[in-house]
């Protein structure tokens, strides 16, 4: 795996000042950058206060939570080792171009017809064959064996004490509505992170309470809104770690039309959601600065008062976005495919991605103290771009 190497890099202080929050997208395999990511703020930050996450979010989110700081990465490595398929990565080193995306759909294949070890197998027989209203009629795969993963990998009992909070979300297939299972509220077990990735209709639902659950990027591919809308006095400092970019090219084919279209779905609209947060901020502040002019009569008055409740801000915080920007030969599969090539491509790239927004000067020289809503996207590196065929956006 990489990363096994030391840091030379000093441990930043300014984690430690505000509370530190990792969100985790939904994406399946390329949930490997994910990794990459956590391994870089760990090494120069500190271990976050708080991770929440949807579908492989989740996943990801409950390895780091469920174990001791030291064990953390080396269980996400387990995971990652595990899920990623034993085809050889030799020859994916010498293939490129269009032969590398041939290696990819059929690495990505192999998972849709022999299942991914240690997270599910097909069902057989098939769900067409299966007994109307069973988990096998409404669903391809059986997950049993991620159930036997996160029971092997993840420690509920240390969630469920409270030393790092976890969140994951959901959405109920009854109402439709999206929910949020936190172990600030409730105690969590494996049901719930694998309600948040039972992605139909590959997945059944999971069934928690006497209600059923489907993944939770259906309604929002991120859990940053809920984040953001929780109230926490203390300075937060916010990670949020997207799988799928909002913005990308013209498709020049039927694979880039299917590719982006995905992009674009699971995107969850990240950057409206922290430039909602920074007007909101604004809004909060000018109103903060409003009320002492008013005369006193105005001050007491109950549209006042509810205005004041309203426009309560999110509090001062700092959003450092990462995004993995997928490679010119990665198509429409690249979230179910599983080679370990693959994986350990994704999982650098995490690495390098947050390697350098951590060591941009805008970053550097920002306040750790500093007062509002503090967006930082570091744009990709030439190298990265020239890699994904795509123009930075």
């Amino acid at each position: 795996m990489p990363g096994q190497k030391s840091s030379s890099h000093p441990v930043d202080a300014r984690c430690a000042k505000a509370h530190c929050i990792l969100v985790l997208q939904g994406g399946g395999a390329l949930g490997a950058y994910q990794g990459g990511v956590y391994e870089v703020l760990t090494r120069i930050h500190r271990d976050p206060d708080w991770v929440a996450g949807v579908s492989i979010g989740a996943i990801n989110a409950a390895l780091i939570a469920g174990n001791p700081p030291a064990h953390r990465l080396q269980r996400l490595r387990d995971f990652w080792e595990l899920v990623s398929s034993p085809m050889p990565a030799g020859l994916a080193t010498m293939l490129s171009g269009d032969l590398r995306g041939s290696f990819n759909e059929a690495s990505a294949l192999r998972g849709v017809l022999f299942g991914v070890p240690g997270f599910f197998t097909p069902r057989m027989p098939p769900a067409t064959w299966q007994p109307r209203g069973t988990a096998g009629a409404i669903s391809h795969y059986d997950t049993a064996p991620l159930a036997r993963t996160l029971e092997r990998l993840v420690d509920f009992d240390r969630i469920n004490q409270g030393s790092t909070r976890l969140s994951v979300g959901a959405v109920n297939v009854r109402t439709g509505n999206f929910e949020y299972f936190d172990s600030a509220r409730q105690r969590l077990d494996a049901r719930h992170i694998m309600a948040s990735g039972a992605l139909p209709p590959g997945f059944p639902p999971v069934e928690i309470d006497g209600e059923h659950y489907w993944d939770g990027g259906l309604v929002s591919n991120t859990p940053l809104q809920y984040v953001l809308d929780q109230p926490i006095a203390q300075h937060r400092m916010v990670f949020q770690v997207d799988l799928f970019p909002a913005v990308g090219r013209l498709p020049q084919t039927m694979t880039d039309v299917v590719a982006r279209e995905k992009d674009i779905r699971f995107s969850s609209r990240t950057r409206l959601n922290t430039s909602q947060a920074v007007q909101h901020q604004r809004a909060a502040r000018a109103l903060a600065r409003l009320l002492p002019k008013l005369p006193a009569a105005l001050r007491d008055d109950p549209d006042v008062r509810e205005l004041a409740r309203l426009h309560q801000g999110p509090g001062n915080m700092d959003i450092v976005h990462l995004i993995y920007r997928s490679k010119g030969y990665e198509g429409h599969s690249k979230d179910y495919e599983f080679s370990r090539r693959s994986m350990l491509e994704h999982w650098q790239a995490g690495v390098a991605d947050m390697s350098r927004t951590l060591n941009d000067p805008r970053w550097q020289a920002h306040a750790p103290d500093a007062e509002g809503v503090h967006v930082f996207d570091v744009p990709p590196s030439d190298a990265a771009v020239a890699a994904t065929g795509r123009s930075a956006p």
